[in-house]
């Protein structure tokens, strides 16, 4: 492949999010449902692609035409495809740069009733995916047990997650699953905006909001996604001098050496593992768990050396978004339709399963788990329990535009302590491979003791709490 095909690859993935942008705009429904213009560009190009427009064209101009790949060529789907893997390095990578990490005191008074939440939610989609591809999924239909896992990489770890695992799919055999927990992703994102904006449409009804009172408060031009003129605010800050280097080149510099450190990491550990076992466990490794951690360790490096702070956690998070965005699009327009049409009684089992247990966890856990300002809170959790970080901030923003509760401040801080393991982090990188190295049974029984810890911290601790 060319560098112009690869370029050529880029520019056009930049016009269908053009694209995406302008339909958010002007069409009323995607406003409703909060889609991210990069999800709904994912969906067009999904569907003018060689799976969708090619397959329905070509039994009339023949498979030589142009066109019999949709509106795409083979080059721009090779190119799209590579693009996840490599881009969630980038979001891991930047979770922590340009952030000042609190006292461990105040994550836990602050975050820790919504980490409790967070963390028996989320270690219970483990427990219930074991538990149906143990009874389920394995026995009728052949799959095997590491497809419980799927359901927590889909919904909290989301498309980046999902694509940072595809090459440990391949290693174990099971390559199918990554387009699986693709689709699980896509689901996720879906049903999380949807059922939260009506979740949070029914509390305002029910009285169950402290903040929000009317969900039609909100302007046509905030549906949109359009900032009104009033609350524009500068993207990021000029740290350094363009003469002596360009603000973002720096920022991409320091990323690029967070992931650098992951990388040194994990060869390191995939080295003394060789050299002292004997064993190839750590070769199933993602890097992008271990790009956070390098992100964390440069960043406390500069909170040593430098006094001037020229890491902007502003410019930090544009380039984060920048890379999520390209990430969802490319992820969605690149699934495969036929291993899920393969797989779909599973697949619908594993998403039914999946939402189901959020949405209870949400009615009967969070109102007895979080002490006050429960509805604001335990919506930020809900998001990414079903469709990542982006999704659970969405419906804060929802919930609460004015920043009036503690849900943003709390989310935040849960995420200092609930990122590095779960919700793409290290259990989630890890649990596919352990699953596959010593089968479900054990990874069952921690997961279930974990569920279990942050169930009873948040009942019998928080939720003893309540104002």
């Amino acid at each position: 492949m060319s560098p112009d095909q690869i370029g050529f690859a880029l520019v056009y993935l930049g016009l269908f999010l053009l694209i995406g942008k302008w339909l958010r705009v002007r069409l009323k429904f995607l406003q409703d449902l909060f889609l991210p213009s990069s999800v709904i560009a994912g969906f067009l190009a999904l569907l003018a692609g060689p799976q969708v427009l090619g397959k329905l064209i070509t039994p009339y101009i023949g498979e030589d035409s142009f066109f019999s790949n949709g509106v795409m060529t083979e080059s721009i789907t090779e190119v799209w495809a590579t693009l996840p893997g490599l881009l969630i390095n980038v979001v891991f990578a930047t979770l922590f740069l340009g952030t000042i990490l609190p006292s461990l005191s105040k994550i836990w008074k602050v975050g820790g009733p919504q980490l409790t939440f967070g963390w028996t939610i989320g270690w219970g989609q483990y427990v219930v995916g074991i538990l149906l591809a143990i009874l389920v999924l394995g026995p009728f239909f052949g799959m095997p047990p590491m497809v419980g896992a799927l359901i927590e990489v889909g919904f909290e770890g989301g498309h980046g997650t999902a694509a940072g695992l595809q090459g440990t799919f391949e290693d174990i055999g099971f390559a199918e699953a990554y387009d699986l927990a693709i689709g699980l992703a896509t689901v996720g994102i879906l049903s999380g905006v949807l059922i939260g904006i009506l979740f949070i449409n029914w509390a305002v009804k029910k009285n169950h909001t402290v903040i929000m009172k009317d969900m039609k408060d909100q302007s046509n031009v905030k549906r949109a996604g359009i900032v009104e003129f009033e609350n524009r605010e500068p993207a990021a800050k000029m740290t350094v001098s363009p003469e002596s280097i360009e603000p973002m080149s720096l920022h991409i510099a320091v990323i690029s050496a967070a992931i650098l450190v992951g990388y040194v990491i994990l060869e390191g550990f995939i080295f003394t593992e060789a050299a002292l076992i004997g064993s190839d466990f750590m070769t199933y490794i993602p890097l992008f768990p271990l790009a956070m951690i390098g992100g964390i360790l440069v960043q406390l490096f500069f909170t040593k050396i430098d006094n001037t702070e020229v890491i902007d956690r502003r410019m930090i998070s544009r380039i984060q978004g920048l890379s999520l965005d390209v990430l969802v699009l490319s992820a969605i327009a690149t699934v495969s339709l036929e291993v899920i049409g393969t797989y779909i009684v599973p697949f619908l089992l594993l998403a039914g399963v999946g939402i189901a247990w959020n949405v209870i966890g949400f009615f009967l856990l969070a109102p007895r788990m979080i002490p006050s300002y429960w509805l604001e809170r335990a919506i930020g959790d809900f998001g990414q329990s079903m469709g990542i970080t982006a999704t659970g901030l969405l419906l804060i923003r929802v919930a609460d535009p004015e920043g009036k509760s503690p849900a943003l401040e709390g989310f935040g801080y849960k995420q200092l302590v609930f990122e590095p393991f779960l919700g793409g982090g290290l259990v989630t990188a890890l649990s596919v491979p352990l699953i596959f190295q010593f089968g479900p049974i054990p990874f069952l029984i921690f997961a279930t003791i974990m569920m279990l810890i942050g169930l009873l911290v948040g009942l019998l601790y928080f939720g003893k709490m309540k104002e």
